[in-house]
């Protein structure tokens, strides 16, 4: 006997899956944001800053029907990933993931950046003077510093796209064993006259996955707050 049933663990490997796949997606272009905002001085600055947080503020489902714009089987991006790298979305966990990680993006942006704004540049400073480079102070003093928030915001984007919504099932569909994660399978428990034992198990099981994620980024944020402090010591 075990907890789960085989259609509950299909749907949590699923979500798993697809949010694991996000996260190491977005994880570089989310860092590289997050360093250029909190780093670069340059006109248009507030504008890019608007447009990284935009999937926070903007409906999930536009966020969708701009992926499918953008990523359909006519979209220019689409056309491109599917003619160079054979990568299709439409219909798949591929495009499930896309849109987790756009989802996911702003949240982990904003860790990132006020987890390398807290770095003391007096240290990196302190390390240029001493005749270290520009990579060897990013790997040895800049990162290790500021690895606990961007271990914080892999979390936080982590939990976000377990729970993203709106901008898969209008760009990737609600299909059952392909794009159909936790928050899908919930929606189509709901439409089932006499599911609510089942909904009630969804249910937990997501607040469970989001409560674990939730901690974690709890305790990887107090870890940055003593690592500052063990360097300012």
């Amino acid at each position: 006997m075990t907890l789960l049933t085989p259609d509950e663990w299909q749907v949590l490997i699923l979500s798993l899956k697809v949010s694991g796949v996000a996260m190491v997606a977005a994880l570089p272009v989310a860092f590289a944001l997050a360093w250029i905002l909190a780093r670069w001085r340059f006109p248009g600055k507030v504008l890019i800053d608007a447009l990284v947080h935009l999937p926070l503020v903007l409906p999930p489902v536009v966020t969708g029907w701009l992926l499918l714009i953008a990523f359909g089987t006519n979209g220019p991006l689409g056309r491109f990933f599917a003619e160079w790298l054979g990568l299709t979305f439409i219909f798949r966990w591929t495009g499930a993931a896309l849109a987790a990680a756009v989802m996911a993006l702003p949240l982990m942006v904003r860790a990132m950046r006020l987890s390398i704004e807290a770095v003391d540049r007096r240290l990196e400073d302190a390390a240029r003077t001493l005749g270290a480079g520009h990579w060897h102070t990013f790997r040895t003093i800049t990162l290790p510093l500021a690895m606990p928030g961007v271990l914080a915001g892999l979390v936080l984007g982590l939990a976000r796209s377990i729970g993203e919504f709106g901008a898969t099932i209008t760009f990737a569909s609600n299909i059952p064993g392909e794009t159909q994660t936790l928050p899908l399978a919930i929606y189509s428990a709901l439409q089932m006259p006499g599911a609510e034992w089942q909904v009630t198990r969804l249910a937990v099981l997501s607040i469970l996955v989001s409560v674990i994620a939730l901690v974690a980024s709890e305790w990887l944020a107090r870890r940055s707050g003593q690592g500052r402090a063990h360097h300012a010591l």
